[in-house]
């Protein structure tokens, strides 16, 4: 087991945990209000405890004390706060939509915990919504010194950038904001664009796949819910 423990907020059926851990982390645990994505995560990765509420519901030392962690033993917390509010395919209510106001609760938990670093992930749209006023919040709020046993931390952040998943070898155009920040003063550089033509694509991925069976009545009955979870949860 990898000493690199890591805090997964808005978890999901845990694709960016999955990341990490090729990494060489260990996701010490997990947070996610979706109980369907939460016995996706239960299944994956028997070893992880999860944590099925709304964030906002969460305290640090809930999150710490579930992971097995004290303050500021964390290597990271990740995550991708609901992006909707911010999507330019959406209604872009940003931090009027109480979606778009998760994005603090991201840095609550981050300032509760005081990890070695973090790693958040958003849409694009993210940047220039309300003429940047979101964006500039956002790393007003993560910048700010954190007092804690007489000792005060603050964290690092490193100029956010708009990551395209199609330039490292992923079968999909897929802009995304990332932000990482660490408490140890060091400069993050975010990997180059891999150069390569040309991109990947949906075939070269599942191309080769058999042809689909009917879907089975497990698969049906969920596919029944996908409207009501979104209305609830978002996506």
């Amino acid at each position: 087991m990898s000493s690199l423990k890591v805090i997964s907020l808005f978890s999901g059926a845990g694709g960016m945990d999955i990341g990490f851990r090729r990494a060489g982390f260990d996701i010490a645990v997990a947070v996610e209000i979706d109980p369907s994505c939460c016995e996706t995560l239960r299944t994956n990765a028997p070893e992880t405890p999860v944590i099925n509420k709304s964030i906002v519901d969460v305290t640090g030392q809930e999150i710490l004390d579930t992971a097995g962690l004290k303050v500021g033993e964390a290597a990271l917390v990740i995550g991708g706060p609901p992006c909707q509010s911010f999507s330019l395919a959406g209604l872009r209510k940003g931090l009027d939509d109480e979606r778009g106001k998760l994005l603090f609760e991201y840095v609550r938990v981050v300032r509760e915990t005081l990890p070695i670093g973090f790693v958040l992930e958003n849409v694009k749209g993210l940047t220039n919504w309300d003429n940047g006023r979101a964006m500039q919040l956002l790393l007003d709020e993560l910048g700010k010194p954190i007092e804690y046993n007489r000792q005060t931390y603050k964290y690092t952040i490193s100029t956010p950038q708009v990551l395209n998943a199609v330039d490292f070898e992923a079968p999909q155009y897929r802009e995304r904001l990332i932000l990482v920040g660490n408490r140890k003063g060091k400069t993050f550089k975010y990997p180059a664009p891999h150069v390569f033509e040309p991109h990947k694509t949906v075939w070269d991925a599942i191309g080769g796949l058999p042809e689909p069976e009917e879907p089975s009545e497990n698969a049906q009955r969920i596919a029944e819910t996908i409207k009501a979870r979104r209305e609830k949860y978002g996506y």
